[in-house]
């Protein structure tokens, strides 16, 4: 809710009965009027000014003195967060928390340039980790979701730039990335900060992965771990959200593997040894299921249909069809799931995820056997029988439901 919501709709909420208008007045009085909004104009100005000055420094940066350079970083650097502090201490935590977050871009930038100076950067790690590592601090210290998001890029950053030019994996940024800013998350659960950490994670497994040149389904062992922590969550939105990323990166393989599993050549970097594959999926899908049992959640389980490893089978029409039914059963679940919600969010997705499997499926199997029309009238058909079927569930569902609450009801 917002202040400009109450002034707009909580006149007619009055007029009808929702709240009173003393009600209402106790709520515009929780979100109080922004007062600074002119003040930003001359602020505003002034940033522009200064990144003016930044650009004239620049263009002639490699002119000036090396004392210069490093005293013009080093007042940029405390005038942004000294500037951060003073507006956050004035009650103005958003344009604070901004300049908090310039300072740490001026930071990164800072040793990069520093590090130029004195021919640094191609040989040490450490710069660009402390920079990571001042992100986790400055989240920590100021609980900013602004800041958090910033770390998880600047995390990244550090890590692709370690191993895309300096061949090496830092397991120091990874293990800061995942217990640093993981242990935030849980303890301040967000949905949207979820959703990044997430991606951020399995960007750096990634990285991990291509770096060990190891098997590309090693992959989802890390990507699975952060599926199975959003099953411990109590905040059931926050922990949906960190399992979206290694939801979409287990389909999208799928389907890859559905489209073009067909060369062993492919398949054949896919296939990790069998059985050290499987205890350590095994491993992580006990963890995953213990924490959908103690919250209450087993019924996501059929989530962990898109990690069955079809890719054992060999290229051809067998890989295509075990890939296929995967994808028809996940998609199915999903449907099926949201019905017994009543999720119309996850109705669309399900309904998105089904259409998105009959097309592979028709381009794969059928295109050189059916005409076109065929598909769109085999996959209408498809998808009308199992919207009545569900749709069928949930009346009964429904009517059980109204019955059982009419039979609890005090009699008169």
């Amino acid at each position: 809710m917002s202040r400009n919501l109450l002034e707009t709709d909580g006149p007619e909420w009055v007029r009808r009965g929702v709240i009173s208008e003393a009600q209402r007045e106790q709520l515009l009085a929780l979100y109080p009027a922004e007062a600074n909004a002119i003040g930003l104009l001359p602020l505003l100005g002034s940033l522009l000014v200064l990144l003016s000055a930044l650009s004239v420094v620049a263009a002639n940066w490699q002119s000036l003195p090396e004392l210069l350079r490093l005293g013009l970083l080093l007042a940029t650097l405390v005038a942004a967060y000294a500037g951060g502090e003073y507006f956050r201490r004035r009650g103005n935590t958003s344009l604070g928390m901004g300049l908090v977050a310039l300072g740490l871009v001026v930071f990164g930038a800072s040793i990069v340039l520093t590090s130029q100076l004195y021919q640094l950067i191609g040989y040490d790690l450490t710069g660009l980790l402390a920079w990571a590592v001042a992100g986790m601090g400055l989240t920590w210290l100021y609980r900013s979701r602004l800041l958090f998001l910033l770390t998880v890029v600047i995390s990244g950053i550090v890590q692709g730039y370690n191993t895309g030019q300096l061949g090496a994996f830092s397991y120091l940024t990874a293990a800061g990335t995942a217990l640093g800013l993981g242990l935030y998350w849980w303890r301040r659960p967000d949905a949207l900060l979820g959703g990044v950490l997430a991606g951020g994670l399995l960007w750096q497994a990634a990285l991990l992965i291509n770096h060990l040149h190891v098997k590309i389904t090693w992959f989802f062992i890390p990507a699975m771990l952060v599926y199975a922590l959003g099953d411990w969550q109590a905040d059931r939105p926050a922990g949906r959200a960190l399992q979206g990323p290694p939801l979409a990166a287990a389909f999208l393989f799928t389907l890859g593997l559905a489209l073009f599993g067909e060369s062993d050549f492919y398949a054949g970097q896919l296939r990790a040894p069998l059985v050290p594959y499987l205890a350590a999926l095994g491993a992580v899908l006990a963890l995953s299921l213990v924490g959908k049992q103690r919250r209450g959640r087993l019924s996501g389980a059929t989530d962990w249909l898109l990690l069955l490893p079809g890719f054992y089978f060999t290229g051809g029409l067998p890989l295509a069809i075990a890939t296929l039914v995967v994808l028809y059963a996940y998609s199915g679940s999903v449907l099926l799931r949201a019905h017994q919600e009543q999720n119309p969010d996850r109705v669309t997705l399900g309904t998105v995820l089904f259409v998105l499997t009959t097309a592979v499926a028709y381009f794969k199997l059928t295109w050189g056997f059916f005409d076109k029309s065929l598909f769109f009238l085999l996959g209408g058909l498809l998808l009308l029988g199992l919207g009545w079927w569900l749709q069928r569930r949930a009346a009964r569902t429904l009517a059980a439901a109204n019955a059982t609450a009419a039979s609890a009801a005090p009699k008169p």
